[in-house]
């Protein structure tokens, strides 16, 4: 009865899919979450995005350890890059930190990268045109070399 009931399934499955329309690879277009998000969020921080524990761990221990730890910044055309010791201390802090950032300021493109051969990690902050200026002005003593 059951093998019955999933023969019958797979054949009507099979013939729905007869009637959908082929599509060329010239037609193909991204899907939906490849795209980015339709709504842009305002350029202001939802501290309250934040628990008051996390607030408190991400403005007052996070941030301050991991300014002590930038090594060098780079000015990009729509942010910057932040070096950082390649080491799992110091991974675990940025991961922590990119997590509750991307929470409180969503429109923030977040990346983590280790150059190769052993090179530094990397934290880049950019984003839509105006991210640039505003991490000069919120986060002024990130960017002050």
């Amino acid at each position: 009865m059951k093998m019955t009931l999933l023969i019958g399934l797979a054949f009507a499955l099979a013939g729905a899919l007869a009637f959908v329309p082929a599509s060329s690879s010239q037609d193909a277009k991204p899907s939906s979450s490849s795209l980015t998000t339709k709504a842009s969020s305002p350029f202001a921080c939802n501290r309250f995005a934040l628990t008051s524990a996390e607030r408190k761990r991400h403005f007052e221990e996070l941030g301050p350890k991991l300014r002590d730890l930038r090594k060098s910044v780079r000015e990009l055309d729509n942010g910057y890059e932040f070096e950082f010791p390649a080491d799992k201390t110091t991974y675990a802090l940025l991961t922590e930190w990119a997590i509750q950032e991307r929470e409180c300021c969503p429109f923030f493109d977040i990346a983590l990268r280790f150059e190769r051969e052993g090179g530094p990690l990397w934290l880049r902050l950019s984003g839509r045109p105006g991210t640039k200026e505003f991490i000069k002005v919120d986060a002024a003593n990130w960017v002050k070399q």
